[in-house]
């Protein structure tokens, strides 16, 4: 019996609320509509915040509040993690406003908004460069900023997925090997090209022993005119890779290939 009398005082209280609710989106008073905007937003009901905001927003255009409205409907589709509609928001903050209150704010959250919606790594990652460079502006452009730290942080996030994304492009061709062609040489070239891009990325090692796998496979799979010639190579490139990662958490697998790439030179 007590759980049905909860549960009908719930559905009251809904049915109250969004009575409520429909009165004001009739109303006529956009002081009131004002009011109760910030007051769901401030509950965390940023729908209807964000629907009341965007209605009272043409009454206060011009005035002092309407900035203080624009960033209440940005930071309302925040909060609905509808991340392209608060970042156009935040543009037209920006547009309007190039020198207001929120600015800081503003500039910062369109690099977040699209770092939110950056996909995994083997999706198309345009919204990371949009990120990227959205983020190198911030920086750029208010440099004392507090949240210049966190910006950094996620600019090194997203440089990483980007290099990862290299990292799975080059293990691609390094599985598919003599498939159609020497896949692995384009498997050396993507792992190589990437370093060059993305020096400073975690994924260093990773790369430095792919070129060093793919190098000794071409070799394990080489016609004999060529093979002692790039077992070489492959000896070259290990003593690459233990000069950078001396203590490498591959360092078995490369001292492996050394081993037998040595043996054959030898032999």
């Amino acid at each position: 019996m007590k759980k049905y009398s909860f549960l009908l005082f719930v559905s009251l209280f809904i049915f109250a609320s969004c009575g409520e609710y429909q009165k004001l989106l009739k109303s006529n008073d956009p002081e009131l509509k004002y009011t109760k905007a910030v007051e769901y937003f401030d509950k965390g009901d940023f729908m209807r915040a964000s629907t009341l905001f965007d209605e009272i927003s043409t009454y206060y255009k011009g005035t002092e509040r309407s900035e203080t409205i624009l960033n209440y409907i940005a930071r309302s589709y925040m909060g609905q993690k509808d991340y392209f509609s608060a970042s156009e928001y935040y543009k037209t903050y920006i547009k309007t406003y190039p020198k207001g209150t929120y600015i800081t704010e503003a500039k910062f959250m369109i690099g977040y908004c699209y770092y939110l919606d950056s996909p995994d790594a083997r999706l198309d990652q345009t919204a990371t460069f949009k990120a990227i460079t959205a983020l190198q502006e911030f920086i750029d452009v208010f440099p004392e900023s507090e949240r210049v730290a966190e910006a950094i942080k996620l600019l090194d996030e997203m440089t990483n997925k980007l290099a990862y994304k290299e990292y799975l492009n080059s293990k691609l061709y390094f599985n598919l090997g003599n498939y159609l062609g020497n896949n692995y040489e384009s498997a050396v070239i993507t792992a190589q090209n990437a370093l060059k891009k993305y020096p400073s990325t975690k994924y260093r090692e990773e790369f430095a022993l792919i070129i060093l796998e793919s190098k000794y496979q071409q070799a394990v799979q080489s016609i004999d005119e060529k093979k002692i010639d790039r077992y070489r190579n492959t000896i070259d490139e290990y003593y690459n890779y233990i000069n950078e990662f001396p203590e490498g958490k591959m360092r078995k697998q490369a001292d492996k290939i050394f081993n037998e790439s040595k043996k054959i030179v030898k032999d």
